[in-house]
């Protein structure tokens, strides 16, 4: 009778013992199919992005000398009214607004050796890149040429230069100009005669 209960139970159990074992081995055949599963997903370096229509462009730098449409005595009263905003002052001693020529006293735009060298890389071209800079200006030259009664070419050139030393004595070394300085100026003036910013978004549509 015992043998033959125990035949039984062999006969129930077996089934379920073979279930459990097919689970564990699908189970474990799927780890191993996901482990050695090769992605056929591209790489960001290769995939290439379509952003559609309406794409932001990036504008190129305007051009120096700029043609403005402005008399030039009104469009020398903007220029001052431009630096006065952008807190620079005028050298009144070296200016001459009679021949279109107005000069700029120093404008400090960076102190402290940390800000000043990372600036200073900004405005200007750096070929000391040693030294141990603690301020950086800049002094604006800006000449109004005229075309004809309404029509001008505005030039602007700045004298770029960064205070360096060795910790006993300091001088102010004149560094090639970035024209970063050029740019934001011309950037306001024409904002200020036109009304409209040229950094202003353009968009695109192709």
């Amino acid at each position: 009778m015992r043998l033959f209960l125990l035949a039984i139970f062999l006969t129930v159990l077996s089934p379920a013992v073979l279930h459990a074992q097919k689970g564990i081995d699908t189970q474990t055949q799927k780890i191993k199919d996901d482990t050695n599963k090769t992605t056929s997903r591209e790489s960001d370096a290769s995939r290439s992005f379509d952003w559609g229509k309406g794409k932001t462009q990036v504008r190129d730098r305007l051009p120096n000398p700029y043609k403005m449409n402005s008399r030039r005595d009104v469009l020398l009263e903007t220029i001052a009214v431009v630096l006065k905003d952008k807190k620079i002052l005028i050298d009144e001693a070296s200016s001459r607004p009679g021949d279109g020529i107005l000069v700029t006293q120093p404008f400090i735009f960076a102190k402290g050796p940390v800000t000043t060298q990372s600036e200073l890389k900004r405005y200007g071209i750096l070929e000391f890149a040693d030294n141990a800079w603690s301020r950086g200006q800049y002094t604006l030259t800006i000449e109004v040429q005229s075309i004809d009664g309404v029509q001008n070419n505005v030039t602007v050139n700045a004298k770029v230069e960064g205070r360096a030393g060795n910790g006993l004595t300091s001088e102010w070394t004149t560094v090639q100009s970035s024209g970063l300085a050029e740019e934001e100026f011309l950037t306001k003036l024409v904002e200020a005669v036109t009304g409209k910013s040229p950094d202003e978004p353009q968009v695109v549509n192709r």
